[in-house]
């Protein structure tokens, strides 16, 4: 593999995770993408309150995402050797983090709005 092209990352993701998993993902992190720009321009404004309860989820989702992916890859934190691979787990963690952090503010903007003045 001596170029990483958009076309080889999607094959290796298809591989990994499996052609319907990997494609349900990707809608759903659109889908969710979508209603959390839809809360920040119907609500014009943060609400602090639920940006702190969805702060206090990202330790779980990044955890989540960290066991998901040792499921999916059929590998344990043992398995981990070099620095990318330190790197690539921080990377997911972190990522799992903010997706969850995104999904709890929406849901909880979706399900309870705030009272208009």
């Amino acid at each position: 593999m001596k170029d990483l092209t958009l076309d080889t990352l999607l094959a290796v993701f298809e591989e990994i995770f499996g052609r319907w998993l990997f494609w349900a993902m990707v809608a759903a992190a659109v889908l969710v993408t979508a209603a959390y720009l839809y809360v920040l321009v119907r609500d014009r404004s943060i609400s602090m309150r639920k940006f702190l309860l969805a702060q206090l989820s990202m330790p779980i989702g990044a955890i989540a995402a960290v066991l998901f992916v040792q499921v999916m890859t059929s590998s344990e934190l043992r398995d981990l050797g070099g620095p990318v691979d330190w790197i690539v787990l921080l990377g997911v963690a972190s990522i799992g983090a903010a997706g969850i952090a995104i999904l709890v503010y929406t849901v909880q903007s979706l399900v309870w709005r705030a009272p208009t003045c």
